[in-house]
């Protein structure tokens, strides 16, 4: 695994996701040397600067990431397999915040393959001291204290990552992406509207098993205790990549069922 990192032709221009967190992040995906769901990816982007009221360049095309990503990743670099996150910054250089010119900064993670399942199984629990809302910018990723707070207790209690509520006590999400419930015949995973994450690449696995009648997919309001009930739980995280969770609390799980769908989800691809 290897992180490389670039930044914009203008880091002179001092920026806001230093003094305020002002930005938001999306991540782009290579698979065997090309770009994939790099669509959804970019208006997702799209999306987050307009939720943000980030001054969107007009050369921020879908042919702008593509070439700035083939060009200085894999081309230059030789990344084959990686995840792209990408951030945008607003800078201090406008009348008005909404009228600043923006910047950006990313970041590549080389892994063995996107859309294969990680061979590090998690271990993760419920915290229950705070709580993450459930709001018009709960679904993208912006800055949240929420996460940094989780992921120190996480680290402190010998945990991979923990489970986040939102306000009602119902299951949102965890710090790195969203969990997919897997019990009978049904795939259960937390409503948007809960505070889980828009996810490119955990929409692309749900249409695709959906469109195939691989399995029932459906949105739920899941209560805590629900966790406990699953037979297998996926975790897709667009930052890190794809894991199965092994334990929560003195609850362990298979991942034999879920290991097939994503097995044949990532074979669509070839």
């Amino acid at each position: 695994m290897k992180n490389l990192y670039f930044t914009s032709e203008k880091p002179e221009v001092f920026n806001r996701a230093f003094l305020s967190g002002d930005a938001v992040k999306v991540s782009f995906f290579i698979r065997n040397s090309k770009l994939i769901m790099d669509e959804e990816s970019y208006f997702f982007l799209m999306a987050s600067m307009r939720k943000m009221r980030l001054n969107i360049p007009l050369t921020y095309t879908l042919e702008f990431f593509q070439n700035l990503f083939t060009s200085k990743v894999i081309l230059e670099n030789g990344v084959e397999n990686g995840i792209i996150n990408f951030m945008v910054y607003r800078n201090s250089d406008g009348i008005t915040w909404s009228k600043s010119s923006v910047s950006y900064y990313f970041e590549v993670t080389e892994i063995t393959d996107v859309l294969s399942i990680s061979s590090r199984p998690l271990e993760l629990d419920l915290i229950k001291e705070i709580n993450v809302n459930h709001n018009l910018l709960s679904n993208i990723r912006v800055h949240c204290p929420e996460n940094i707070y989780a992921e120190i207790y996480a680290q402190e209690n010998d945990l991979d990552d923990v489970i986040l509520l939102n306000p009602n006590k119902r299951i949102a999400r965890s710090v790195k992406g969203n969990l997919l419930f897997l019990e009978g015949d049904v795939i259960k995973i937390p409503k948007q509207s809960e505070g889980a994450y828009i996810s490119p690449l955990m929409e692309n696995f749900v249409t695709y098993l959906h469109k195939n009648n691989l399995a029932d997919v459906q949105e739920h309001e899941i209560i805590a205790f629900e966790s406990q009930k699953a037979e297998e739980i996926l975790l897709i995280s667009d930052e890190e990549g794809i894991f199965s969770v092994k334990k929560i609390r003195n609850k362990t799980f298979e991942n034999s069922r879920f290991s097939d769908l994503v097995e044949t989800w990532k074979n669509s691809f070839q």
